[in-house]
């Protein structure tokens, strides 16, 4: 039977576990949830659309119905959804499931998000309709290799990580600087932690990493070709069917849509698909697995162990037992 978690910590305490796509997350967090009353928080920027079910692996209706989770399904494909937001929501969360005397559960790979919601994040000027519009029609006379190079001048940090076709982060950097006057490399410096929600929460972040990089580009590569077989393109196409979405979307540029969107706009051809979206989705691993690396506090378990996952339930039991003696 799962046992309760104290409400009565001085400080907002939350359990978290982060790690690359197919680290095996969704099965410690359910695992966790047999063992202690805890409701989960999705940390993940693409499970928070509707509608995008198969290609973002997605709980099923019997995991999302067995334990309470939060933030999926909170946007429609066409909506974007920030780390600002976020942390907004997942503070309001976890203090919601502390006042219901529950775990609150961390769960997902957007490293983003994690971040923020630990070392805090800074105000950064918000969409500006006119602003984005007059850069939208810069780009139809000029081109975006042409304002990558326009933030080269204004921001080279930016300008150095970006492709000078990604037209949305491009326009979204060039928004801000015309907004504000100031680079969006400078609004991503992270703040102080005795500013942050780290110093005044209890947290153990949980790190899935895997020792053998091989073990995880399998498990990758046996998810893609679940995906492909349960319905994946149908999933996109209606999407496409819409009419209202399109590849420069968020949402849409999600893993795996975007190269299913692009193999069915005839880019490549279809036969290529299993092989760009295998290859799309290790190189994202390993981008989680880097931004995991820069976390010192992170508690690293490595996913292909064999007592992987008795390692995670021993973490997690330690935590709720200090912090039920740090209420006593």
């Amino acid at each position: 039977m799962a046992s309760p978690a104290t409400t009565d910590s001085p400080a907002l305490s939350y359990l978290a576990i982060a790690g690359p796509t197919a680290s095996g997350k969704t099965a410690a967090a359910l695992a966790i949830a047999k063992a202690h009353a805890v409701e989960i928080i999705s940390v993940d920027s693409a499970l928070v659309y509707r509608g995008m079910d198969i290609g973002t692996a997605k709980p099923t209706a019997a995991e999302l119905a067995a334990v309470p989770h939060h933030l999926i399904n909170i946007r429609d494909p066409l909506q974007a959804y920030s780390a600002a937001e976020f942390v907004t929501d997942a503070q309001r969360l976890i203090g919601e499931i502390r006042a219901r005397g529950h775990l609150p559960l961390l769960v997902g790979g957007t490293m983003l998000y994690f971040k923020a919601l630990i070392e805090g994040i800074d105000d950064m000027p918000k969409a500006d309709p006119a602003i984005r519009a007059m850069l939208e029609d810069e780009a139809k006379q000029q081109g975006w290799p042409a304002l990558h190079a326009e933030l080269a001048q204004v921001d080279p940090v930016t300008a150095a990580r970006l492709n000078p076709a990604d037209s949305q982060r491009i326009q979204r950097a060039l928004e801000v600087y015309r907004a504000s006057g100031q680079p969006i490399s400078s609004f991503h410096t992270t703040k102080n932690i005795a500013d942050s929600a780290y110093s005044t929460w209890a947290t153990t972040l949980i790190s899935l990493e895997p020792s053998d990089r091989a073990w995880l580009h399998a498990r990758i590569a046996q998810r893609f070709d679940t995906m492909l077989a349960s319905g994946f393109m149908d999933e996109v196409k209606a999407l496409r069917a819409r009419g209202d979405l399109h590849p420069d979307l968020p949402s849409m540029r999600c893993v795996g849509y975007r190269q299913a969107w692009e193999a069915l706009d005839g880019v490549f051809p279809m036969a290529e698909l299993r092989d760009r979206g295998i290859f799309a989705t290790r190189q994202l691993a390993k981008r989680q697995i880097t931004w995991l690396r820069s976390m010192p506090q992170r508690r690293v378990v490595a996913c292909d162990a064999p007592d992987a996952m008795q390692q995670v339930l021993a973490i997690a039991d330690a935590f709720v037992q200090d912090s039920v003696s740090s209420a006593s």
